[in-house]
């Protein structure tokens, strides 16, 4: 039985006195790439946001969006839920209404009617009644959870250019976090937790990100740290750039250099990553205490089937926390608002 769609509300407008002043561009092109470590949730907010901000720096403009898929294939090679849901309904249904035209994998097509400008300024992503399950990973069986239904039964690892393919970074197959080479495979659940050898359970990193990439058996996870990561460690995308390439991207507020965090105490950086990966509060933090303890080992040991030999990385740590709070909270809805504020990761501080 297919899956129900994800509902998507549209509050009303917020004052759009902070916009910027009207341009007299007629014609603009947005661009998103679905990146292979971008799910539903995180692809539709960041379409969201480069059409609603570019409402607001060019007002009324028509606006053509191109939009790409990197990996995103189910057991057949067609595209998987998450990039399908994006290309058949969230597009269509609620982005195109605010487009002249989209051109998609599919081919290019043109709205008919008049283009809409009434942004709202948030998009909001529901889930169906009784369904959040299907979007959450299962807290009380922690099984292993791989985007690929059907794992390849081969018994070696593909190629880094079979991986790259699929990446869709064949011309310039580097680390997908900051781009640096070589690039090593990375399991998205490793085979000592049940992974298997299917291209999908495969990334590009570097030496340094791969050895801090979490060991779990949560690919969805493992794919969000990517995704923050990615962002996290912009900078240093640009440390082998010229000065003048490096002077454009600083114009946009940008940092091209690496930030150095080799200093920062272990249980520091299991605290930045809970509230800049998971949105940890306040609140949350509070909660620490013998019972979330004693819940975080039992994650550990059925999760990584290591227990207290578990490798020392703050990315595998910071995931069993999280998943150790809410198997003691049972708070859906403050684990969703959680979730809900690191979507974007418009900022993670230094």
């Amino acid at each position: 039985m297919p899956k129900k769609k994800r509902v998507r509300k549209s509050p009303q407008r917020k004052s759009t006195s902070e916009y910027c002043k009207p341009s007299s561009t007629k014609k603009i092109m947005l661009y998103h790439d679905m990146a292979v470590y971008e799910n539903f949730e995180r692809c539709a907010q960041r379409i969201f946001a480069i059409l609603r901000n570019s409402q607001r720096e060019c007002p009324d403009a028509e606006r053509t969006l191109l939009f790409r898929v990197q990996g995103h294939r189910n057991d057949e090679g067609g595209y998987d839920h998450d990039a399908w849901e994006i290309i058949r309904h969230f597009i269509p249904e609620y982005i195109f209404p605010f487009l002249t035209a989209m051109i998609n994998p599919f081919g290019e097509i043109r709205n008919n009617k008049k283009q809409r400008n009434d942004m709202p300024d948030l998009l909001v992503i529901g889930y169906p009644a009784g369904e959040e399950g299907d979007f959450w990973y299962d807290v009380d069986l922690l099984p292993i959870r791989a985007r690929e239904v059907n794992g390849s039964s081969r018994k070696s690892p593909p190629s880094k250019e079979a991986i790259a393919r699929y990446l869709g970074v064949e011309d310039s197959p580097s680390c997908l976090v900051c781009w640096g080479t070589p690039a090593e495979r990375a399991h998205a659940v490793p085979s000592s937790l049940g992974g298997s050898m299917d291209v999908r359970n495969f990334a590009l990193l570097c030496v340094y990100h791969h050895k801090q990439a979490p060991d779990i058996a949560d690919a969805e996870a493992f794919w969000a740290w990517v995704d923050y990561a990615e962002r996290r460690d912009a900078g240093s995308k640009w440390e082998r750039e010229s000065d003048h390439v490096k002077e454009k991207v600083q114009q946009f507020g940008s940092r091209t250099e690496k930030v150095d965090r080799s200093e920062v105490a272990f249980i520091d950086a299991v605290k930045f990553e809970l509230e800049h990966l998971y949105g940890w509060e306040d609140d949350d933090f509070a909660r620490f205490s013998w019972d979330l303890q004693e819940e975080y080992h039992r994650v550990l040991d059925a999760a990584t089937r290591k227990h207290f030999g578990v490798e020392r990385k703050v990315a595998t740590h910071s995931w069993a926390y999280d998943v150790a709070l809410y198997r003691i909270t049972r708070d859906s809805e403050a684990r969703k608002r959680r979730r809900n504020k690191v979507l974007l990761y418009e900022s993670i501080p230094e």
